[in-house]
């Protein structure tokens, strides 16, 4: 029997709720939909499915929400890299305005459902600020706030002193507020989709890596390490920045780059009314974005990039830990309890991929780091059109799977690019 592999030290493992029984998979069987990855998309795949009454079994390789679901920051926001304009005018008008209105309505996803299940999830829904760290930057912000208000979203931009005011900073020189945004404790969150999933009839099988899936004419012959196999009408792979050589080049088709992030201890209550103080999540402009907020137990978290590599040492969290320190000069020497980092799939045009590459086979990668919403739509979309057969509940039209060129050499070639960002992004770094 397959063990798991512990989640790291992180804040999110130490304050979740319980882990869901999902026992590894002994029997074969059969299966409507067979469902590959426990993460946002393939829970709330499994969980729409399960509710419109097709049964569905889902196959992790670890735990429920053990990849970057359960390693994020546990920010909600909406949108997608790309404003509404642009889509449009990459999409078209019909194609693009779906798109953003796809984009548009993540975060209800996420808060909805936890409303709808009664998921014991923290949580809390007082919007999203963007930091803009130049003025080009502040340009972009407003922009980008006009464009969405002009949708109907409760947005708009900030001047310096209002975001100074908003963030318990001065290191910005303006942005935008999205009320649409929020937070969750995002492995709470993975493990009460799981529940909700299993309650309304999904099956979830953990410690269980799928090693072989083949098309036959029974449908697909899903087989596992344990030597168990599932046959299935249809197979949706969900895989993101955790996905490995399952099917050819689809590992090669991403970038799998490390977030990591630090808490610190708990903050006293004049350092908590001095740091974002009505309670937003933010992340800036800058190319390697820094991204913060406080959680339900009181607690600073920031996250930034770090090296592509598995972490070696606390060093590899030295520069977040500064950067903590220039941001909020009014924590002095606070320490932190907890360091951590996970995996953000990141494809070469920043948009989800769609791949559906054989009949019956389904494959969904690229959370852009907006994974809980955009993961838990994206799940409730994939539902609808095993459900339907309607290829207009796909944001997204399937493409075939591209592998990077010189996939071997973007690590390197990223590298290169994050140390001349670090140079020239300015501000904290």
């Amino acid at each position: 029997m397959a063990k798991p592999f512990p989640l790291d030290p992180s804040l999110w493992a130490a304050t979740a709720v319980p882990a869901p029984e999902t026992p590894p998979l002994e029997a074969s069987g059969r299966a409507d939909v067979v469902v590959i990855g426990a993460g946002y998309c393939g829970l709330s795949t499994a969980l729409h499915l399960a509710e419109r009454g097709i049964r569905a079994t889902v196959l992790e390789a670890q735990e429920v929400g053990f990849g970057a679901s359960g390693r994020n920051g546990g920010q909600v926001i909406p949108g997608l890299k790309f404003d509404p304009d642009d889509l449009v005018a990459k999409f078209g008008q019909e194609r693009g305005e779906r798109l953003a209105h796809f984009a548009g309505s993540t975060a209800d996803t996420v808060f909805g459902l936890i409303e709808k299940h009664g998921l014991d999830v923290p949580h809390r829904r007082n919007g999203w600020i963007q930091g803009a760290h130049t003025q080009a930057g502040v340009d972009e912000v407003g922009r980008r706030a006009e464009q969405w208000a002009r949708l109907g979203a409760p947005a708009r931009a900030l001047d310096k002193a209002e975001t100074d005011r908003l963030l318990g900073t001065d290191r910005y020189l303006g942005g935008w507020l999205d009320g649409r945004g929020g937070a969750v404790q995002p492995l709470s969150y993975a493990r009460g989709l799981a529940r909700a999933a299993q309650a309304a009839g999904a099956a979830i099988h953990g410690c269980t890596p799928v090693t072989g899936l083949n098309r036959g004419r029974d449908g697909w012959r899903v087989t596992t390490a344990q030597g168990a196999e599932i046959v299935a009408e249809r197979v949706i792979l969900c895989t993101n920045g955790y996905t490995d050589a399952l099917w050819p080049d689809l590992a090669q088709s991403i970038i799998a780059a490390n977030s990591f992030q630090v808490a610190t201890a708990p903050l006293s209550d004049n350092l908590r009314r001095s740091i974002l103080p009505e309670g937003h999540v933010s992340s800036d402009t800058r190319k390697l974005l820094l991204y913060f907020r406080l959680d339900h137990t009181g607690r600073l978290l920031l996250g930034g990039r770090g090296p592509f590599r598995e972490p070696r040492g606390s060093e590899d969290w030295a520069h977040l830990e500064r950067i903590v320190g220039k941001l909020f000069p009014q924590l002095g020497k606070i320490g932190f309890d907890y360091r951590w980092c996970g995996r953000v799939a990141i494809t070469r045009d920043f948009l989800p991929h769609l791949h559906e590459p054989e009949p019956g086979l389904l494959i969904d990668i690229g959370c852009q780091g907006r994974g809980v919403g955009l993961q838990s739509t994206m799940g409730r979309a994939i539902a609808e059109y095993v459900a339907t057969g309607n290829a207009d509940a796909l944001p997204v039209a399937p493409s075939p799977v591209a592998r990077l060129p010189l996939h071997a050499l973007h690590r390197i070639y990223v590298s290169a690019v994050i140390a001349w960002y670090r140079l020239n992004d300015g501000g904290v770094r």
